[in-house]
């Protein structure tokens, strides 16, 4: 079994490579090979136990996802998006990566399947704002999708493509839209959502951190490692099950900032919460607010997909296979 996974150089890329590359095996498959993927070349992770190839490819430059649909991998995960704070920022790059850059992929792999019958399992990674105010709280799985941000309305269209592309019999598509990932371990990254782990991960470390909203914002929340379960559980996944319907929103945690501060007073002390500078950010606000706030994902559930259910556990997988000095991760 051939795996390709775009976007490899990401936290869930680099994390999904390690996975897959140290288990060797795919749904009792023989993984055979291995083709990470990103716009810089990403990390070929330690353990790997079959051949691994990493490239630095753009799929939305000419040629770049026609590279990619050659190497007609078996199992495809597109992971590769321009995150919702720089999208909504930079209005052009956004709709250029996240949305022509996924029709170009699918477009692509299409073709390929022209020459000659190619009909890859494609594991689209989408996202909860692809929601939009004003929604019930929580949100069911049959609500309409209605996003406030240029960064949806590039992941709605995509799961509209995936839909029609697997409709058509060029995939076989699944789209699982996740949760807010938290604690991402490292660096802040761009996306309006990374102050939700920023307030966990560095109080943590000792450090200093930066609150943009106010305590009262309530939002979907999982961890690095169940990000990556459900990325395998949907390659896996019988998509006959899915019906027309082929995107599903994962479980979370529903959990106010309040929620995350008591939780990381009990597990670090209060001397950690006091290093959490509120700091009003209206821009970061004004994203914030059109966010979803709760979901029954019943769908997902029933078919398999579980997550964490306290901020306690979001930190405890943190402390296990992120923070510095554990002895997991990635």
């Amino acid at each position: 079994m051939h795996i390709l996974i775009i976007g490899a150089g990401g936290m869930v890329g680099r994390k999904l490579a390690g996975t897959l590359g140290r288990s060797g095996s795919l749904d009792g498959h023989r993984i055979t090979r291995m083709t990470l993927a990103d716009i810089a070349t990403p990390p070929v992770p330690p353990g790997v136990v079959a051949p691994v190839e990493a490239l630095a490819v753009d799929i939305s430059e000419s040629g770049g996802a026609q590279a990619l649909a050659a190497y007609r991998a078996d199992v495809i995960f597109h992971l590769a998006a321009i995150v919702s704070g720089e999208a909504e920022r930079n209005f052009e790059l956004g709709y250029r990566v996240n949305l022509d850059g996924t029709r170009g992929l699918l477009e692509a792999i299409r073709r390929e399947g022209m020459r000659e019958t190619y009909v890859p399992r494609f594991v689209f990674s989408s996202s909860i704002a692809v929601y939009g105010s004003p929604f019930p709280d929580p949100i069911p799985d049959d609500y309409v999708l209605a996003p406030l941000t240029s960064y949806g309305v590039q992941k709605a269209i995509s799961e509209l493509l995936l839909a029609d592309y697997s409709r058509r019999g060029f995939v076989d598509g699944i789209g699982i839209r996740l949760p807010t990932i938290v604690i991402r371990p490292g660096a802040p990254n761009a996306a309006a959502s990374g102050f939700f782990s920023g307030i966990l991960r560095e109080p943590l470390a000792g450090q200093r951190a930066v609150l943009p909203v106010e305590e009262t914002v309530k939002h979907w929340l999982a961890s690095p490692r169940s990000a990556v379960r459900f990325l395998i559980h949907a390659a896996t996944l019988d998509t006959s099950s899915l019906g027309v319907r082929r995107t599903l929103t994962m479980p979370g945690l529903a959990a106010t900032v309040a929620d995350q501060i008591d939780a990381l007073r009990r597990v670090a002390g209060p001397e950690a919460a006091e290093l959490i500078d509120r700091r009003r950010d209206e821009v970061i606000e004004g994203i914030v607010a059109g966010w979803p706030k709760s979901f029954t994902p019943e769908r997902a559930t029933q078919l398999g997909f579980t997550a964490e259910t306290s901020v306690d556990e979001l930190i405890e997988v943190y402390l296990a296979e992120d923070a510095p000095g554990a002895s997991r991760g990635d």
